[in-house]
């Protein structure tokens, strides 16, 4: 068995698997034979080779994994679980091994880590049991030895796997790379030119003066009254920005891109109201605003088929299709159209060009034959007419279904799906990616968006 995170190569799938498991959930076990977690079950460990574990099922069948110098015969350990306490009830031998070890690792007070390593304790849990049990002993510095506990109790916890925490976010270090937005100091949590900078500026000065008279007394409290208000309202601003997390402008670069220019809109006029609300309050009054944009465009659209006539899918998808094949010669002819207004706009000059060379009709290009899938991986996972645009595409199987998985998954994200959304999403030919947007939208597995909206 190995255990995972321990050094190998870092650029294969499996390494980085296991280090985000390790990660997750702490130190795990798997058998070296079948692969099974046996992190919370008896192991047998080979004596002979380094890291080699085997469930309980392959060591009574001689397993001799290929590829491995195990055998059969080799020496063995018998590795029992860890699962009864020691000093407290609620923690096991298991985790105070793994406590010690990654205080040995990270160093007293990196609590964050420490549980994280652990995997089934948070921070104030592991920094609590570690000042109890380690600091406040009555036998210092060793820990109480002579606690007696019932280790009945701690078998029912380990019958599955550990729980996952979940992990708190620190805040992001001090560095160049953290200061996106000029100015702030993510460390301190301050800005080096706070809200009304120059307040302090009225008071520096200020001194109170046994020759004081009242009126002047007076004056200089008010001046510390105006004083007191602008620190409120710094404060308020400051607690705006935090609890909006407005600082994170990588994030906010994210959600914007992928918010329609309609969203971006009603976001930009509904800004003004959040200073008046909470974050989720503000948040569930834009998701309401943009259900309603949504149902206006649904219904305006709708009443547009029924004034056609159109009073069914049935008969919306067959108008839809006839009306993009009539729209795709109008284009054509628009752009030729304008291209040689173009031309006929700019000064005639007298040019003398050599006769064009003929292209011989063998170097025309050909249009490429459709592509056989008849046996394919994954043919069977499509359907008789994506199976048909597959072979006119000249696109495997596994391919299409990852494409379409992509679509529907932002399509399913973000309520609506552009056409040059989907070629920026699907890094492969456009005039392919077109056919492919144009496809779903006929199967009505995805709504195209009008132009202009």
């Amino acid at each position: 068995m190995r255990t995972l995170g321990d050094d190998r190569d870092k650029g294969t799938e499996e390494d980085s698997v296991a280090r985000q498991v390790e990660k997750e959930f702490g130190q795990q076990f798997h058998c070296d034979a079948c692969t099974k977690d046996i992190s919370n079950l008896v192991r047998i460990r080979c004596a002979e080779c380094p890291d080699f574990d085997l469930c309980v099922a392959c060591f009574g069948h001689g397993a001799e994994p290929p590829g491995s110098s195990h055998l059969a015969n080799h020496s063995y350990r018998v590795m029992e679980m860890l699962d009864f306490p020691i000093f407290e009830a609620d923690w096991g031998a298991d985790e105070e091994l793994k406590l010690v070890t990654a205080i040995e690792q990270y160093g007293l007070g990196n609590w964050e880590q420490v549980a994280e390593q652990i995997g089934t304790k948070n921070r104030r849990e592991c920094a609590g049991h570690y000042e109890r049990v380690y600091l406040k002993s009555d036998t210092f510095p060793i820990p109480n030895m002579s606690v007696q506990l019932d280790h009945t109790k701690r078998l029912s916890h380990y019958r599955g796997p550990p729980k996952k925490i979940p992990k708190t976010e620190r805040p992001p270090s001090s560095v160049p790379g953290n200061h996106e937005i000029h100015g702030y100091m993510p460390g301190r949590r301050e800005f080096e030119i706070e809200c009304e900078n120059d307040a302090e500026h009225l008071i520096k000065d200020l001194e109170f003066l046994e020759t004081d008279t009242q009126q002047d007394t007076a004056l200089k409290m008010a001046m510390f009254g105006i004083y007191n208000a602008a620190l409120d309202r710094r404060a308020e601003r400051k607690q705006f920005v935090f609890e909006r997390e407005l600082t994170d402008f990588r994030k906010l670069q994210q959600l914007e891109k992928k918010r329609s220019k309609e969203e971006k809109e009603v976001y930009q006029r509904m800004r003004v109201f959040s200073k008046m609300q909470t974050k989720q309050d503000f948040e569930d009054l834009m998701a309401g605003l943009l259900n309603e944009m949504k149902l206006r465009d649904e219904i305006a659209q709708l009443q547009e088929y029924r004034r056609m006539g159109l009073t069914s899918r049935r008969d919306i998808e067959p108008f839809e299709r006839d009306k993009r094949d009539r729209d795709v010669p109008r284009l054509t002819a628009a752009r030729f159209s304008n291209r040689h207004r173009d031309e006929t706009s700019l000064p005639r000059t007298p040019i003398t060009k050599p006769p064009p060379t003929p292209i011989p009709t063998t170097l025309a290009r050909k249009p490429a034959a459709p592509l056989d899938i008849s046996h394919a991986e994954g043919l069977d996972l499509l359907t008789p007419t994506e199976q048909q645009l597959c072979t006119h595409l000249r696109l495997f199987p596994k391919s299409y279904l990852v494409i379409k998985e992509t679509i529907l998954k932002e399509y399913a994200k973000t309520g609506s799906l552009r056409r040059r959304q989907c070629r920026e999403l699907i890094k492969i030919d456009v005039n392919k990616t077109s056919r492919i947007y144009d496809f779903f939208v006929e199967m009505g597995w995805i709504k195209q968006v009008k132009r202009g909206r």
